[in-house]
């Protein structure tokens, strides 16, 4: 069943691969049509500050869900859900470290826990296909390219840091239909933030990227660069928090909501 996940997945049957250890890899490219989402995983006493400061960042923090504390379900995102084992991989932060990954993280919930879902740019991919635009790392069977960049957020709640951006080459004319396509989309980082130059915005290498994978930009190419929820877990490490969770880039939780709930036209 499990070996053959693909785009056409229902979101309930990626969670249950990722749940019962089958699915360890990036989730690029599965069940198109619904949202994925990136977590961040909080004590309550660090939420109310992550809270202001994805208010205040809302271009890479948008904030779909949060859920209650020390719950392992979220009604928002999805029926048949548990937080702690739903993702095919995991990262655990420890006084501002990246301490650990896993497949799971339920041994490590703790009753105080709060999670946030904020949106995820694999969510636009679908209808940037549906259009007929190739998206470069799907194409690969790669994750996708995330760099992290000069480029200052605003400090709130006790967080801050520098923007990450995940990256996909286009040809020009290309480039123009993906930033239409992906503005309809706010709430999983819509309209890019930067095209072009990568130096621009802090960069120096586009062969290696600070996350994910490579993925060749061609001579008649454009790098177009959108704001990533791979963000938070910079500032995690930057704030120096004591303890998190998050997903591995690129590992994301699927959810039931149809991406096209969140279009705004």
């Amino acid at each position: 069943m499990f070996e053959t996940l693909n785009a056409h997945s229902d979101p309930e049957s990626v969670r249950k691969a990722a749940r019962e250890g089958f699915l360890n890899g990036p989730t690029a490219g599965l069940a198109s049509g619904f949202v994925q989402v990136n977590l961040v995983i909080l004590p309550e006493a660090d939420a109310a500050g992550f809270l202001r400061f994805c208010q205040a960042n809302p271009k890479p923090c948008p904030l779909l869900a949060v859920s209650e504390p020390g719950s392992r379900i979220c009604k928002a995102l999805a029926a048949d859900l548990d937080i702690a084992r739903d993702v095919p991989g995991y990262r655990i932060y420890r006084n501002g470290v990246v301490s650990e990954s896993a497949a799971d993280v339920a041994g490590e919930w703790r009753d105080d826990l709060v999670t946030f879902a904020l949106g995820c740019s694999f969510t636009f991919e679908h209808a940037l296909m549906q259009a007929g635009l190739r998206v470069r790392h799907i194409e690969q069977g790669r994750n996708v390219p995330m760099y992290q960049t000069s480029v200052p957020l605003t400090s709130a709640g006790g967080f801050s840091g520098k923007l990450v951006v995940s990256m996909r080459p286009f040809a020009a004319a290309d480039a123009i239909r993906a930033i239409q396509i992906t503005t309809r989309y706010p709430q999983v980082h819509g309209a890019p933030v930067h095209l072009g130059d990568p130096s621009l915005i802090g960069i120096s290498d586009l062969n290696a990227p600070d996350y994910g994978d490579f993925v060749s930009v061609g001579d008649d190419e454009i790098p177009v660069f959108w704001a990533c929820g791979v963000t938070p877990q910079q500032v995690l490490v930057d704030s120096g928090v004591e303890f998190a969770i998050t997903h591995r880039p690129g590992h994301m939780l699927v959810t039931d909501i149809p991406d096209n709930s969140l279009a705004l036209f």
